[in-house]
């Protein structure tokens, strides 16, 4: 286990923020629950682990450089305590969830982990239609400070660009899962939004 008994009492401290309506300890949970239901599909469960940990541990819904500010956390907290290889996939992993595009690694098998990491990232917008909403919700909280006018502009934007790809998930296991419900709870969301 790459994340210590100290490293994960003070992400659970950031998670725990009264600001964090979704992004918070509930992700995390519900993220290390797939990366168990999934680890044998995993080449480094354990890197990804840690990826899932950092992944969210700097969020401010007013910044545009989280992801980015979270890997280099996570750099700093586990350098020295694994190998540099291992420690830039990791990083690399976190910054990927900034667009959830699969990073170009040379490794196969960190292509593949890195794709079901942002897979799981993702299934929320597979859930139930209950569910998606409650997570609607709550990131609407988190961007409490944007007009209603604005909040209908960008989020119809990023529920757009999710439409318009040809896989919303990366992988067969997720895409087979949750792609249909994914698009039903965007499309559901999107008409709610322009309508």
């Amino acid at each position: 286990m790459l994340i210590d008994d100290a490293t994960r009492a003070e992400l659970t401290a950031l998670y725990l923020a009264d600001d964090r309506h979704y992004h918070g300890i509930r992700h995390i949970e519900a993220l290390l629950a797939l990366l168990t239901e999934y680890r044998a599909e995993f080449a480094d469960p354990d890197a990804v682990e840690a990826a899932i940990w950092f992944h969210d541990a700097i969020y401010d819904s007013q910044r545009k450089d989280n992801e980015s500010l979270s890997a280099s956390l996570a750099a700093d907290r586990l350098q020295g305590r694994i190998e540099a290889a291992r420690l830039a996939r990791i990083v690399k992993m976190i910054e990927a969830t900034a667009t959830h595009e699969v990073p170009a690694f040379e490794d196969v098998s960190a292509k593949d982990d890195a794709a079901l990491l942002l897979d799981m990232d993702l299934s929320i917008l597979g859930a139930s239609a209950k569910t998606f909403d409650a997570y609607e919700d709550a990131v609407r909280r988190e961007y409490g400070w944007v007009s209603d006018a604005d909040w209908r502009a960008g989020r119809g934007s990023v529920l757009r660009n999710f439409l318009a790809r040809p896989r919303i998930f990366h992988t067969d296991i997720f895409a087979t899962r949750f792609e249909a419900q994914a698009r039903a709870n965007m499309q559901r969301s999107l008409a709610k939004l322009t309508g």
